[in-house]
């Protein structure tokens, strides 16, 4: 069995939200400049959610497959970037989807580099 230093759960919109939000608005509204009101929607408490996070319990990473099945609010803080953590969660989330076959797509706002990278690895358009 390989260890890894992360590992990715799923994430209750409701009970999840400060940690959800830490990941999100480092990376969009700090980072990227998204404005706060931008980055919140309706769709947020409808979606699934994945959440990473360090063996610490730190939440590192984020993403969400809205009922439309669009991939999007994929976000990985900064540290962790290129250690694996934006893989694990498209896989999560591709998994979860439970149709063989059937991938599910990424939101125009998140054909970010960072995100298309591992979309590409997993053939999500």
């Amino acid at each position: 069995m390989i260890e890894s230093d992360f590992f990715i759960t799923p994430a209750d919109y409701h009970s999840d939200l400060d940690a959800l939000r830490t990941v999100r608005e480092t990376v969009f509204v700090l980072e990227q400049q998204v404005p706060i009101e931008e980055e919140w929607d309706a769709l947020d408490p409808l979606s699934s959610h994945v959440l990473a996070r360090d063996n610490a319990q730190r939440p590192i990473g984020t993403a969400r497959l809205t009922p439309e099945r669009k991939i999007g609010r994929m976000a990985v803080v900064a540290e962790w970037r290129g250690r694996g953590v934006g893989d694990a969660l498209l896989q999560n989330l591709i998994d979860s989807t439970n149709a063989p076959g059937l991938l599910p797509t990424v939101s125009r706002s998140s054909k970010l580099a960072s995100t298309i990278r591992p979309c590409a690895r997993h053939s999500i358009r």
